[in-house]
Order: C-alpha cells, then sequence, then structure tokens
C-alpha cells in the first residue's frame, strides 16, 4: 500500500486567529475598562476634598461663634452681678427708711404727747398769768426775749457763708439759727440767704418758705452743707431782701449772721442801708434789723472782724433791732443762747444774752 502524501501544516489557522482575537479583545477590555473606572475614582476624591474643606470652613465658623457666645455669656453673668449688688443695696436703704419711718412715727407720737402737754401747762400758766396779772394784762408788741424783740411775723436770715464762718464757727451758726427760730415758735414764714443776696431754695425765691416743723428741719439739714460763695459784705443781703420782700401789712425782721466786713467802707453801707430801709410817718423803718457776731480764729487777724461788730451795732441801733456778740466758749468766753429768758436786755446796739456758766 503506498503511502499518504504528508499534509503541510498550515501557520495562519483557525486556532491561531481565534487565540490572536482573544487576547486583542482582552487587552482592548481592559483599556476600555481601564478608560472607565479611572474618571470615577479622582472625582470621587475630588469631592471628598471639597466636603473636607467645606467642614473646615464650618467648623471654624462654629468656633467663632462659640466665642462669641461665651463673651456674650461672660457680659450677662456680670450684669447679672451688677443687678444683684443693686438689688441688695436697695434693700439696704429701704431697711434704712423703714427704719427712719418708724423712728419718725414714734417721734411725731412723742411730739404729740409733748404738744399735749405743753398746750395743758401753757393753758395752767395762762389762767395763773390771769390770777396775778389780772384780766386785762396784755404783753407790749415790742417786748424783748433776751434782748431781741419778737413782734415780727416774717423773719429772713442773711448768712455769711464764706470761708472763715463755713470751716469755723458753723456747728456754732447752725445751733444759732435754731435757737432764733425757736425764739419764734410761729411765723408767717421766713426766708434763707447768704450775703451776697443768694437764696438756699432757689425755688422759693420771691415767696416766702412756709413755717412747719419739716420745713425747719429740712432748712438746718440743708444749711449744714450749705456753701455758697461770700464776700463778706452783708449790703447785697439786706438790699435784696427789703426791696423783694418788704410789705406795708408785714412785720419783718432781718437777721444778719456773720464774723467779719471786708468791705471799703461802714459809713456808705449804712447810708445804703438808711437809703431803702427808710423811716415812715411815725418813725418806723420798713423792717428791723438784728444781727448775731461770730469769733473768728484766735490767729486770724481780728481787724475784720472789729468792722462788722462796728457795722452791725450801727445798724441794729438805726434799724429797730438788736446786735449779739458771740465769743468762743473754748478761749473763755461765755456761753450765749439766743431767746434765753435769763438774759437781761441791753440797750438796742449792744444786746447780749448770756447765761450764767454751768447753767
Amino acid at each position: 500500500m503506498g503511502k499518504r502524501p504528508r499534509r503541510e501544516t498550515e501557520i495562519f489557522s483557525i486556532s491561531f486567529l481565534d487565540c490572536i482575537t482573544c487576547g486583542l479583545g482582552s487587552v482592548v477590555l481592559l483599556l476600555v475598562l481601564s478608560q472607565i473606572r479611572a474618571p470615577t475614582i479622582e472625582q470621587s476624591e475630588e469631592d471628598l476634598q471639597e466636603q473636607l474643606l467645606s467642614l473646615q470652613d464650618e467648623l471654624i465658623e462654629i468656633e467663632g461663634q462659640v466665642d462669641i457666645l461665651n463673651r456674650d455669656l461672660t457680659a450677662k453673668q456680670e450684669q447679672l452681678s451688677d443687678e444683684k449688688r443693686r438689688i441688695a443695696r436697695l434693700q439696704g436703704d429701704l431697711s434704712d427708711i423703714r427704719g427712719k419711718y418708724q423712728a419718725s412715727k414714734r417721734e411725731a407720737d412723742v411730739a404729740n404727747q409733748l404738744e399735749g402737754r405743753l398746750a395743758s401747762a401753757q393753758q395752767s400758766m395762762t389762767e395763773e398769768m390771769k390770777r396775778l396779772l389780772g384780766e386785762g394784762f396784755r404783753r407790749k408788741a415790742d417786748d424783748a426775749i433776751g434782748g431781741i424783740p419778737v413782734d415780727s411775723e416774717y423773719i429772713i436770715f442773711i448768712i455769711d457763708t464764706s470761708g472763715s464762718m463755713f470751716n469755723y464757727v458753723w456747728p456754732m451758726m447752725l445751733a444759732k439759727v435754731e435757737e432764733t427760730l425757736n425764739v419764734y415758735p410761729q411765723v408767717k414764714g421766713f426766708q434763707i440767704m447768704n450775703d451776697e443776696g443768694t437764696y438756699m431754695f432757689s425755688g422759693y425765691r420771691g415767696k416766702w418758705i412756709p413755717d412747719t416743723p419739716s420745713q425747719r428741719r429740712t432748712v438746718i439739714d440743708r444749711l449744714r452743707t450749705w456753701n455758697a460763695f461770700s464776700n463778706s459784705s452783708p449790703i447785697e443781703g439786706i438790699v435784696e431782701a427789703i426791696r423783694t420782700y418788704y410789705a406795708k401789712d408785714k412785720k419783718i425782721s432781718l437777721y444778719v449772721f456773720g464774723d467779719e466786713f471786708t468791705g471799703s467802707s461802714i459809713d456808705s453801707v449804712v447810708k445804703g442801708v438808711d437809703i431803702i430801709n427808710r423811716e415812715d410817718a411815725t418813725g418806723e423803718r420798713r423792717v428791723r434789723i438784728h444781727a448775731i457776731g461770730f469769733p473768728v480764729r484766735p490767729d486770724a487777724p481780728q481787724y475784720t472782724s472789729i468792722r462788722f461788730a462796728t457795722l452791725m451795732r450801727i445798724l441794729c441801733q438805726r434799724n429797730g433791732g438788736s446786735f449779739v456778740g458771740l465769743d468762743d466758749p473754748a478761749r473763755g468766753g461765755p456761753r450765749i443762747r439766743i431767746g434765753q429768758n435769763l438774759a437781761t436786755p441791753q440797750p438796742a446796739n449792744e444786746a447780749l444774752a448770756q447765761v450764767p456758766p454751768g447753767s
């Protein structure tokens, strides 16, 4: 039997082409897949980065808001503390006011009781006086207490508010104002000004201060710290008082309180007062002028004090009043009390009310 002829091998067979095709397809598929997945990953990373930055910004903003809120909280806490302290102070003031009110109420009750007793005593004294002096006895209109006539219905205080008065004899001056008011248990009105004509209560300028116990206490309390400018010359205050308050139907007394006269001329002041406080048809002056002379410091020059005493003695003598000169008890002088019944009245220009030592 004869041999078959050998078939020649084909290099590019179907199987070979299939393998090549599959390989190329795999490569193409890998390329396609890699091109699809890469942009998605990169985009995700960018989104995450943006979210991170956004959260960081929000965190910074929140931290800023926290700082602001903490500052506001601190301020509110401080304000709350201030309000608590203010409430505590107000409660303390309220307690003080309640205490003063209770004390005033008790004082008013005591005053009412004393007033009743005084009225009863006065009635008894009146009956006794009628029995001793007779039914027709009447006190003269110009009778004096302690050398000072007390027939006036209105009184005006003209007070030297200079440094020498305020810094040395002010407590004594307050006592003399109270004593003078006590000489007049009841007047229709009074007024306070300094030697410059400056009113202590500007709201009462040109008007009379009503005379009540509470108003008298208010005046004394205000006088304790009143320190208006003064040139230690009473002429301005006297002129203001007479021009403003003189009336034909009113009996008025001026009380000049001072320690020095620094004006240029005593004679000019006397003549000026004579012009404005002129006499009427009966020879009476428009107003009475009284004066209280206070001591000056022992180490201070006495010349201006002597001039004040000289001036006021002349004015009081010419204007129906009394001059009271005070000595300093600390320097061995006599103790003087205005309106003391034990005093012996002296001439109008040298009247002093003196209490015996030890009384």
